[in-house]
């Protein structure tokens, strides 16, 4: 009996001992497959962390990719828009350009007209000095010696000869509407003379000699001085600083020649 029951307490103990064998084999092998699952488990995570490192990377370079290529876009217009402006505007300068061919064609027609009208203009203001008042001769004819002189230069456009010329006429038309007076020599008994000369416009040119003593006036029908009495020797001098501008401009009163008589 005794027997029996050590065997059968020794078969128990068998069987614990395979039982407890069992269950530590049992947990070795769980707790590898835990391993191996968590292993796994963060692999995939760290796989997973690259492929969205990756995906943020491409979607940032398609961002990057999506602003440069609206920039681009906005410069394309901006160049479309710049391109149909130039293009309007080489139209317009084609048509300048034309416009300009067919003004040069005009003005070589005009110069070739316009310089013999010069010439004939100098030629009739100097027969206009020679027969005008005998004022200020040595200026203005000096200033038709130069017209002389521009009209043979090359350098000289035409615009600015015709400027010079008009310039020339626009003095003489001035000499009509002022007064004057300047200094000058006068030949008197056959002894030249400083006298002091009165210009009233066209209408009267006078002169009176330094110490005032002797005064005479322009007799343009005989083209030569012709004396003047005593009495307008006051006014002429009066006349003369009037016409400096040294005193406030009054009444004077001086001869003037008579108008022709028409024949």
């Amino acid at each position: 009996m005794r027997i029996r029951k050590k065997l059968a307490i020794g078969h128990l103990s068998l069987l614990l001992c395979c039982g407890w064998s069992a269950l530590l084999l049992q947990s070795a092998v769980l707790a590898a497959d835990v391993n191996q699952v968590t292993a796994t488990n963060e692999a995939a995570n760290e796989a997973a962390k690259a492929s969205q490192q990756r995906i943020d990377n491409v979607a940032e370079q398609t961002d990057k990719l999506l602003s440069e290529y609206r920039v681009v876009i906005k410069e394309i217009d901006g160049l479309q828009v710049y391109n149909r402006q130039l293009e309007k505007q080489i139209a317009n300068q084609i048509k300048e350009m034309e416009a300009l061919r067919d003004s040069i064609d005009r003005v070589t027609v005009i110069e070739r007209q316009v310089i013999p009208l010069m010439l004939r203009m100098v030629d009739g203001l100097r027969q206009f000095v020679e027969l005008d008042v005998p004022f200020l001769e040595q200026e203005r004819q000096e200033r038709l010696d130069n017209l002389d002189t521009l009209m043979d230069r090359a350098d000289v456009s035409v615009a600015e000869k015709f400027r010079k010329v008009l310039e020339a006429y626009q003095i003489e038309n001035e000499y009509g509407r002022t007064i004057e007076a300047y200094s000058g020599t006068l030949t008197l008994d056959g002894n030249p003379r400083e006298v002091d000369f009165l210009r009233i416009g066209r209408v009267s040119l006078m002169y009176q000699t330094e110490d005032a003593q002797r005064s005479g006036i322009w007799d343009q029908t005989n083209r030569q001085w012709a004396p003047l009495p005593d009495q307008y020797r006051s006014p002429i001098t009066e006349g003369l600083r009037i016409a400096r501008k040294e005193v406030a401009p009054s009444l004077l009163k001086l001869p003037v020649p008579g108008p022709e008589a028409a024949e």
